[in-house]
Formats: structure tokens, sequence, C-alpha cells
């Protein structure tokens, strides 16, 4: 199935805290956007070879609209400057999407950890778990307060929100949220990579669900030649060392979605009809790695000789 794909009118831009700036888009013609739930992202085409991808943190019930929010990253590679210094009230951006690498799955428990931006994606999951009934905390660090976006609307969970700005409290305290997690409990963490490592060395497996928007370290894995079989084209592309499954299909000629090239995003995500994938994104879950049934080709590659994929 193909993505929703237009251009949408900014109908709202607001300054939500220092360096963050909200912008609700909005259909031109007032046509309904896509259904999404809480997670989800949307890229976000802001000229040739600038695409990023931002976390939807509206209300998934409001089909009106679609809200984003972009943290200003001086030593980012333009995305959100263009962004803060480009992109206006009324002006038109075109959108792809939404995908959701990040879904909140039902549980009766949940632990929320936020860093930063990365409150984003958390926050349409605090009312999902709300309206469902479940039992949920979250605590949210940041530089300072001031940095720390939405902080007015999560005011109205009283204590379930801890705000912890690191000029006042120093780093995040995750032990007394994470040492004692009990069972059926899922811990849902999105930040800088610092903080989604200490979340990951204190949870369980099976417990944690996280979403980097930088490429994790990966272990360093064989980086030799093999083929890869595109199933639908019916051609064979030769992968030498040095060249991603990615750059090696578009060479061929093949077109493909992409975005990040880094493995965080998603967009580039594909079926694995025969082959044993070498994952290297930040995106599947170690089941989906063990499962074999997709890979993210601007990254991963092949642990044999050949792989078949469905493109």
């Amino acid at each position: 199935m193909s993505l929703y794909e237009a251009e949408l009118v900014v109908a709202r831009r607001e300054q939500v805290a220092d360096g963050v700036l909200a912008l609700t888009l909005r259909h031109p013609l007032g046509e309904e956007l896509p259904l999404w739930e809480p997670g989800a992202h949307i890229d976000v085409v802001l000229g040739p070879g600038l695409e990023r991808q931002y976390s939807l943190c509206g209300d998934p019930a409001d089909r009106s609209a679609w809200r984003i929010a972009v943290l200003r990253e001086p030593a980012g590679r333009g995305g959100s400057a263009y962004v803060h210094e480009q992109v206006g009230q009324g002006d038109k951006v075109r959108v792809r999407g939404p995908r959701n690498h990040f879904r909140l799955e039902p549980a009766p428990r949940y632990r929320f950890v936020a860093g930063g931006i990365g409150i984003t994606p958390i926050l349409p999951m605090l009312a999902a778990a709300e309206a469902a009934g479940a039992q949920w905390t979250l605590l949210y660090g940041g530089r300072t307060r001031r940095s720390m976006a939405f902080t007015g609307e999560l005011a109205r969970y009283g204590d379930r929100v801890t705000i912890a700005p690191q000029d006042e409290t120093g780093l995040l305290e995750l032990g007394p949220v994470l040492d004692d997690v009990p069972d059926g409990t899922l811990v849902y963490c999105c930040g800088p990579g610092p903080l989604l490592d200490a979340v990951e060395g204190r949870c369980r497996a099976g417990a944690l669900r996280v979403e980097r928007f930088q490429p994790k370290e990966q272990p360093a894995g064989q980086d030799t030649q093999f083929e890869v079989e595109l199933a639908r084209s019916g051609r064979t592309v030769t992968v030498p060392p040095g060249v991603s499954v990615l750059d090696a299909v578009l060479g061929a000629g093949v077109e493909v979605l992409y975005s990040c090239t880094e493995g965080t995003c998603g967009t580039c995500e594909t079926d694995v009809l025969q082959g044993d994938p070498d994952h290297r994104d930040a995106v599947l879950t170690p089941e989906e790695r063990e499962s074999g049934e997709t890979m993210m080709i601007c990254v991963s590659r092949c642990r044999g000789k050949r792989l078949v994929l469905d493109l």
C-alpha cells in the first residue's frame, strides 16, 4: 500500500520551549488526514536532499491536523535550522506517511522515560494509556526547564509526571523508575543516545521499547561482497564492500523510498524473501531481527552470499 503524500499548510507556528518549534499542519482544502497511532512519525520534505522525520505529537482522534515539534540543533545537518528559519505560518510543506515503528502495545502498566525532544512520541502515548485505564508514570528530563517542551500540557496529569531539568536535579535518576518493574509492565523510552543506552542497561529483555533519533553504534560486522536479487525487477546486483544495498539498488536504476540513510527512520524497510540479513539499524526489535522478514537496506547487509528482496 502506498503512503499518503501531500502538501500541507502550516496552520500554526508556536515556540513551545527554548529551541523547540511546534508546527500544526492542515490540508489546504480541509480534507481529513490519515489515521495514526501514538509513536507514529511523518517524513517532511524540505527541499532536494533535505528530508527529515518528526514524531506526531498531537491528538490522533483529530483528523483535521497533524502536529510536530522540531528541536533546533546547531550541530545538525541543516533540517532543523531550515524549519526554524524558513518555514512560516501559511507556508506549505510536503509530507509523507505516517509510519510507526514505536507502537504503544497494550499493557496494564507503563513506565515512560523521555529526554528532551524525545517527549514528542511519548506525549500521545500518555493520553492513550490514560484512556485505556492503564497505570503509568513519566520521568521527563532535559537541560533546563525552559528547554523542555509541553510541560504545560503535562501538568494535568499531576504527580504521575516527574519533570527533572538537569540544571536543577542533575542527571535523571533511573533506579527508582526501572530497578523494580513489575511483570507485565512495558517501558517506553525516547531521547538522546546516552539516555537510551542507560535505560537499556537497566531493563530486562522484552519489557523495553525505544525510539532512537540517531543511529546506535553497532558491533563490527562483515563487510564482504554479496549478491542481491530483486525479485520484482528481475535484476541481480552486486553489493561490494563499503557500498550499501540501497546505493547498489539505486545504481541499478530501481526506484525505492529512502530518507535518513542512517537506519533510524524505517523508510527503506524492505521485505526479505530469501537470505540472512545482517541487521545494523536502530528500528527493528530483537524479535523482528530474529525473524529476518524485513531489513533496512540503507545500512544492513548480508551474512551470507545472497539475498532475495521484494524489489
